[in-house]
């Protein structure tokens, strides 16, 4: 047969959430059976969750999931499906999609090339399967085969490779299968979010389907999963070297289902549908974000967020994210809904209220802001924190932290035998600001129940220019992933393109900390270096894993500056990096964006005490 109706699904799944997971998964299989598909397709580990990190070691996981697919299959007898599920044979752990056809499980692929590189560890608790190889064993009280198999499904031949195995060139799993046969290729996966990774997967799609006259489908995991990685829900469908169906991506879906008609003999006949994707950097972290936002506090249970907004274009950018992501909200869900998800006091009339006014209440509900101002701190970024604020209808509040700074001050003074000066303690006298910032925001967030956010960025993460239990205090970092470049840039756009008039005065400022007396014109830049040149830095220096003469040799290319300003910021940089591991050991979870990021719970796995790279830069400075 030339034709086969399949349904792929993104799941929003939370690891070891087995209810929710199931009841995700039920829908996709109820939708996919109404609307007449042959065969259903779930993503990578959707039973469990890619993202169980070190649990894939345990034995009851594996036991738990077994009996999860018996009831699965049992419950539902006349669905044919694909299902990413982790399975345990003598003692060794793979990750594998099985196939059910009525009851009857065909069997279970394997993944042959795991994910190692970048946030994936998954040769600390997987095992390659062998090309080529089959075996049998009993699963769900059937006896089956598993491995590298190529199924038939209604008379159409599939083969599956799970995520990774697409990645790996002439070493593709897909070549083999079609060398057995297999007609169609699907792939599910969990492949998480980084700017552009699309077009990436698409070329996957374009190459392989060119190259054979085939067919490929691909169905990504969908949402925020398990805190840091964010996934995009990314369905495709590629026929002979043309992209025939995406979907939208990044949705607010829990689950997300795309019937699609595949005419292995004639293309004309198979389903198309192509709508606008954002591959723009600034729409991709707009979706990207809002997701990752919505599904943190929606799976922690919080009752919203509580932000302290200083005037500055971090903390900006923080409360933006949060009014956008109720302004996508309110396309999908009524408010009535929205307050039952976060736990607030829901409205009597809302049937006949404009957005406007929608869009106020829940954000009165869901963001509080506060300004806490010291002496050292200006009425410009006091009035760019409340313009901002009254402009996106959040709770807004101000108080004074000067007493508290004061007390610990004279304490201090008083152990010391001495007065404290700018000239002698200007590093203390700078933290202590920042410091006495955090007790009484932790202290609201507490009693509202809502969750703190921190407004460090990258390049912030990268040098350490963060006080430690002061503005680095919070629960969750959203933009820890970007640079303070990208940040700035943003802005200007979100003001534009989204309509947020109440970022003009943050967008018209100086980055500053404003720790130091108003006098010294502190400046965030002149106390690191520019932002576009600390990003090219990073870029090599923690993205690349060059050395600092490498990337010196490669920015006198790039940038019209002295050699000799240019030696000093990437020995600032590398100097700055080494010795501040321990604050990014600390910060708060962040959510991934880049192809890289310094998370190094993630991405980035650096030492806490090193040599801080004190030969490579005298090396760099000498030549």
């Amino acid at each position: 047969m030339s034709k086969i109706r399949i349904a792929l699904s993104a799941l929003n799944q939370t690891p070891i959430n087995w209810k929710e997971n199931i009841a995700n998964i039920t829908n996709a299989l109820n939708e996919g059976k109404q609307k007449n598909a042959e065969l259903i397709v779930l993503p990578e580990l959707a039973l469990t969750g890619y993202g169980c990190q070190d649990l894939f070691l345990s034995d009851w996981l594996y036991e738990k999931a077994e009996k999860h697919t018996e009831s699965l299959i049992s419950q539902n007898p006349d669905s044919t499906f694909a299902i990413g599920i982790p399975v345990k044979i003598e003692d060794q752990n793979f990750n594998g999609v099985l196939v059910v056809q009525k009851s009857k499980i065909l069997g279970i692929t394997f993944k042959q090339h795991l994910a190692n590189d970048g946030l994936h560890y998954e040769h600390r608790w997987f095992t390659p399967w062998k090309k080529n190889e089959v075996k049998t064993i009993k699963y769900a009280n059937q006896t089956i085969n598993v491995g590298d198999i190529v199924y038939n499904i209604n008379g159409t031949k599939i083969g599956i490779e799970i995520c990774r195995d697409a990645w790996k060139g002439e070493e593709r799993t897909a070549h083999n299968l079609i060398e057995k046969g297999a007609e169609i290729i699907i792939n599910p996966s969990a492949s998480h979010f980084a700017f552009g990774k699309t077009m990436v997967r698409e070329e996957l799609g374009l190459s392989l389907t060119k190259k054979y006259n085939n067919c490929f489908l691909q169905v990504n995991l969908l949402g925020n999963e398990s805190g840091r990685a964010i996934y995009d829900g990314d369905i495709q469908f590629h026929q002979n070297g043309k992209l025939k169906y995406k979907a939208e991506r990044l949705s607010l879906k829990l689950v997300d289902t795309h019937v699609i008609d595949v005419d292995t003999e004639n293309a004309d006949n198979s389903t198309e549908y192509l709508p606008t994707d954002w591959f723009f950097k600034n729409e991709e972290f707009t979706l990207a974000a809002t997701v990752g936002l919505f599904d943190y506090i929606r799976k922690v249970k919080s009752k919203g967020f509580i932000l302290s907004l200083s005037g500055g274009a971090d903390s900006a950018l923080c409360a933006v994210l949060v009014a956008h992501m109720v302004r996508r909200l309110l396309r999908h869900y009524t408010v009535t809904e929205i307050s039952h998800l976060f736990d607030f006091k829901a409205p009597t009339d809302e049937k006949n209220w404009p957005l406007f006014k929608k869009r106020e209440f829940v954000m009165q509900n869901l963001l509080v802001c506060v300004y806490q101002s010291a002496k050292n701190s200006s009425d410009e970024t006091y009035e760019a924190a409340r313009h901002l604020a009254k402009s996106i209808s959040c709770e807004f509040f101000h108080w004074s932290v000067d007493d508290e700074i004061t007390a610990f001050i004279n304490k201090t003074e008083f152990v010391l035998g001495r007065k404290l000066s700018w000239d002698t303690d200007d590093l203390a006298l700078q933290n202590i600001q920042a410091r006495m910032r955090a007790p009484g925001i932790w202290m609201l967030a507490n009693i509202t129940g809502k969750l703190l956010l921190t407004t460090s960025n990258r390049s912030e993460a990268s040098v350490g220019y963060a006080t430690m239990d002061g503005d680095s205090a919070g629960s969750l970092a959203p933009i820890a992933g970007v640079d303070k470049h990208f940040v700035r840039r943003y802005l200007l756009w979100a003001e534009e393109e989204l309509s947020y008039e109440g970022l003009s005065k943050i967008n018209n400022q100086t980055p500053t900390a404003e720790l130091r007396p108003n006098e010294k014109n502190q400046s965030d830049e002149d106390d690191l270096m520019p932002y576009f040149i600390l990003n090219k830095i990073e870029q090599k220096a923690i993205g690349e894993w060059k050395s600092p003469t490498q990337v010196f040799e490669e920015l006198i290319e790039e940038i019209p500056f002295p050699h000799g300003k240019i030696k000093t910021y990437v020995a600032k940089f590398f100097r700055l990096w080494s010795l501040n591991q321990w604050k990014r050991e600390r910060y708060a979870p962040s959510f991934h964006f880049d192809n890289y990021n310094v998370d190094p719970k993630t991405w980035c796995r650096f030492p806490i005490i090193s040599g801080n790279f004190k030969d490579e830069i005298n090396e760099m400075m000498k030549d």
